[in-house]
C-alpha cells in the first residue's frame, strides 16, 4: 500500500531545466518512481544527458527544447508535450535563471529576462496544462521556489523578487485548482551545488559562511531534493496544496 501511494507508474510528467542541476535530478527521480519524462531544455539536444540516464533506468523520456524566455515558445512546449500521450499528470517548473549585479545598477533587460523565465514561464506551463489536467479530473504541479522565496538575497532583486511571487502565486492557483483535484505545491531548496549557485560555492568567504548556517553543515547535493519531487507528485501528498516545502538542511531554522 505504502509503495503504491509513491508510485508514479502510468503518470507523465513534463519537466523544465531538465538538463542540469535540480531539474534533472528530480526528472531522473520521478522517472525511477515509474513516470514518463518530457524532459526541456532552452536547447536542442540540451537534455541528452538526462535522456541518456533515464534509458540506462529502463525508462526512456523525450525531449522538447524551448525558450522559456518567449511566450509563444513556453505555450508550443505546452502544446508539444500534451500531444506526447494526450495528457500531462506531473509539471515540475524546474527552468529558472538568475542574474547578479548590485540593484542601483541592475539592467532593466535583465530584469525582464529572469522574470519572464522564472515567473511567467511557470504560470503559462500551469495555465496550459491545467487546462488538460481539469479535463481528466486530476493532476500535480510542483513550481519551485528557492530560500530566496523567504529572504532578499543580496545583488539577486530579479531572482528574489521572481521567487517570492512563485510562493504566492502556488497559494493562488491552488485556491483555484483544489476542487478540480489538482495539487499545486512548490519545493524550495536551501543552498544546493548547482551551476546557479557556482558564484557563492567559488567565494571562499560566503561559501564558508553559508555553510556555517546550514545545521547540517554541508551545501546540498541535487539527489537530495528528489523525495521531495517524489511525495508532491505522487498520491500520497493528495491532501497537500498550497504548501511551500523548504528542503534546506535546517538553514531557514538557524
Amino acid at each position: 500500500m505504502l509503495e503504491k501511494m509513491f508510485s508514479l507508474s502510468g503518470k507523465v510528467a513534463l519537466v523544465t531545466g531538465a538538463s542540469r542541476g535540480l531539474g534533472q535530478a528530480m526528472a531522473v527521480g520521478l522517472s525511477k518512481a515509474g513516470a514518463k519524462v518530457i524532459c526541456s531544455s532552452s536547447s536542442v539536444g540540451g537534455c541528452q544527458k538526462t535522456l541518456s540516464e533515464l534509458e540506462l533506468i529502463g525508462n526512456p523520456g523525450i525531449e522538447i527544447s524551448a525558450d522559456l524566455s518567449n511566450e509563444d515558445s513556453v505555450r508550443n512546449l505546452a502544446i508539444e508535450a500534451l500531444k506526447y500521450t494526450g495528457n500531462v499528470d506531473i509539471l515540475l517548473n524546474a527552468g529558472g535563471t538568475i542574474a547578479r549585479s548590485a540593484a542601483v545598477d541592475y539592467p532593466m533587460d535583465e530584469w525582464r529576462n529572469v522574470l519572464a523565465i522564472n515567473l511567467d514561464a511557470s504560470f503559462i506551463l500551469c495555465q496550459e496544462i491545467a487546462k488538460s489536467m481539469i479535463s481528466q479530473g486530476s493532476g500535480k504541479i510542483i513550481n519551485i521556489a528557492s530560500m530566496l522565496s523567504y529572504q532578499g538575497g543580496i545583488t539577486v532583486p530579479a531572482y528574489t523578487a521572481s521567487k517570492h511571487a512563485i510562493t504566492g502565486l502556488t497559494k493562488a492557483l491552488a485556491n483555484e485548482w483544489a476542487s478540480q483535484n489538482i495539487q499545486v505545491n512548490a519545493i524550495a531548496p536551501g543552498y544546493f551545488r548547482t551551476d546557479n549557485t557556482q558564484a557563492l560555492q567559488d567565494d571562499p568567504v560566503r561559501s564558508i559562511d553559508i555553510e556555517k548556517r546550514i545545521p547540517t553543515g554541508a551545501w546540498g547535493e541535487p539527489e537530495q531534493l528528489v523525495g521531495a519531487a517524489v511525495f508532491l507528485a505522487s498520491q500520497a501528498s493528495d491532501y497537500v496544496n498550497g504548501h511551500t516545502l523548504a528542503v534546506d538542511g535546517g538553514w531557514l531554522a538557524r
